[in-house]
């Protein structure tokens, strides 16, 4: 009867105590908190509400990326002609569509054609019209594509803005075209602004060494080149006073084809390492191999980084990106790399920023309202079961000490309605401990002596708790899973709540009122 094991003792102590050191960040100074181990350095970290940040509404140029898209299509669709012997006389792209004049006498059945573009893109729908072929996406085709490119755009944005190391940052789509970033403490918008802004499309090319200065300078380079301007950090006269490069058109190599990309070190200058998966790596040995003592581009966003020349045949799928390089120029570079490049570049259309002033505001009035309705809980269970009312207050300081220490250990993001989450817990938690006290007190009322009644108060009253709890923390976990924003940070706090609540309220409430009743051997019941 009124059994709790030591080892149930012991782990209760444990694990209150190790969700107290977990919260203590949270209560002392920057300055303490980095003399502190590693596990315990962190404090919880605010949301844009309360620490102030920056509120961006991007718009995805989704005409300029349809256009690329179709002029690349054009050029695949040429090399398919070309390898299935169909000639023609009209081949152009357009805003949203491409015409095609086919010699008829060229084709070898009335499906040829629409073989070779569905070879080239299934996704094409073909009209034809006096002699010509138009060929475009219809609304689901166009749709599907605009999906996948609000995915992917959000996705790579939310990749670069956590690798440049803020937290926690909020990132949902808008409408069919727009994506809302929301970066708390961030205290240069621009940053971000910089790394969005850049399309980070790197390709790789063979600098064609029959060029003359004076043909560059000239601007006229053969067919199948193009001059590309010299990215150098501002600095053209580390090319000796040579401002571009003629690289051949044909991209030898994609930047798609990369897997990692970091800053390091080389002679004491800072420069990018990158690495290519075993595609990338095979091309990237063939070109280095049939091409020594030739110069190779390296190309981002149009803009020739460096022109390095292939001293040997480089087999291991890396190599180095030198230039111009700052520490954080090279890191930067490296963020866009590992990132991957954005489809179609993004316009900042809204731009809102927070100050800590409301944010401390937010802050204020949200512990304020903690503080209040704690204090309205703490004194309703003294009043309404004294002794056991108290042990109940002390559970409920636990059950915070959880919650902080648990979303202190996760970096979970405090938002406003994360403070309403631990709000409305602590009146979960206290309801547990009075279903289990008036359970008691029925029991009391049926003849049984106070020892059997806690016993079975704690035991009989679970089964409603644990039923309870379930259906609660079902509602939070759909509300993390289809929510976005502030509301997933609710349902974090909830849910943290939740399982802090069946530790606290049940486990160790038990234990102290275990303690006190094989101290005291009542006679009667203090509720």
């Amino acid at each position: 009867m009124l059994q709790f094991p030591r080892w149930k003792t012991l782990f209760v102590t444990v694990v209150t105590l190790f969700f107290a050191l977990a919260a203590l960040p949270n209560m002392v100074s920057p300055s303490v908190q980095t003399q502190l181990p590693a596990w315990m350095s962190r404090s919880i970290p605010l949301g844009l509400d309360l620490r102030g940040g920056s509120h961006l509404l991007l718009q995805l140029d989704v005409d300029r990326y349809m256009r690329e898209h179709l002029a690349n299509t054009r050029d695949s669709l040429r090399k398919e002609l070309r390898s299935a012997g169909i000639g023609y006389t009209e081949l152009r792209a357009g805003a949203d569509s491409i015409i095609v004049r086919v010699r008829a006498e060229t084709l070898t059945g009335d499906h040829a054609f629409r073989d070779v573009v569905r070879r080239t893109d299934p996704d094409l729908s073909i009209e034809e019209a006096k002699g010509s072929f138009r060929l475009f996406y219809d609304e689901r085709a166009a749709r599907a594509m605009q999906t996948r490119l609000m995915e992917q755009s959000i996705e790579i944005v939310t990749r670069r803005i956590d690798e440049s190391g803020t937290k926690e940052p909020i990132i949902t789509r808008q409408g069919i075209d727009r994506i809302v970033v929301q970066v708390p403490g961030l205290a240069d918008p621009a940053e971000v602004k910089r790394l969005l802004g850049k399309t980070a499309k790197m390709t790789f090319h063979l600098v064609n060494e029959s060029v003359s200065e004076e043909n560059i300078l000239r601007g006229t380079v053969p067919a199948g080149t193009r001059l590309l301007p010299i990215d150098r950090g501002g600095d053209p006269a580390a090319r000796g006073g040579q401002e571009k490069f003629a690289v051949f058109s044909t991209v030898a190599l994609s930047g798609e084809l990369l897997t990692g990309a970091n800053a390091t070190y080389q002679d004491n200058r800072p420069v990018v390492s990158f690495h290519f998966n075993r595609l990338g790596a095979q091309k990237f040995g063939a070109i280095t191999q049939g091409n020594i003592g030739k110069r190779f581009a390296v190309v981002l966003d149009n803009k020739v980084i460096t022109a390095p020349v292939i001293q040997g045949a480089i087999l291991g799928g890396s190599g180095i990106i030198e230039g111009n390089f700052t520490v954080e120029s090279a890191n930067e570079l490296a963020t866009l790399l590992r990132a991957g490049a954005l489809p179609a570049p993004l316009e900042v259309v809204e731009e809102r920023s927070v100050g800590p002033s409301l944010g401390q505001d937010s802050i204020d009035a949200g512990t304020l309202a903690a503080m209040v309705g704690t204090g309205l809980v703490i004194f309703f269970m003294c009043m309404a079961y004294g002794l056991f009312g108290v042990f109940a207050n002390i559970a409920l300081l636990v059950h915070l000490i959880i919650i902080i220490g648990t979303m202190s250990l996760m970096q979970a993001t405090l938002t406003l309605p994360g403070i309403a989450g631990i709000v409305l817990t602590l009146g979960m938690a206290v309801d547990a401990n009075v279903l289990i006290f008036e359970r008691m007190r029925d029991e009391v009322r049926f003849g049984k002596n106070p020892l059997a009644a806690i016993e079975s108060g704690f035991n009989l009253a679970f089964g409603t708790i644990f039923d309870s709890n379930i259906t609660t923390l079902f509602a939070a976990a759909l509300l993390y899973t289809l929510g976005a924003g502030s509301v997933k940070g609710f349902a974090v706090t909830l849910t943290i709540g939740i399982l802090s609540t069946m530790f606290a309220s049940v486990m160790f409430c038990r234990m102290l009122i275990v303690w006190w009743a094989r101290a005291r051997r009542p006679k009667k019941l203090p509720i």
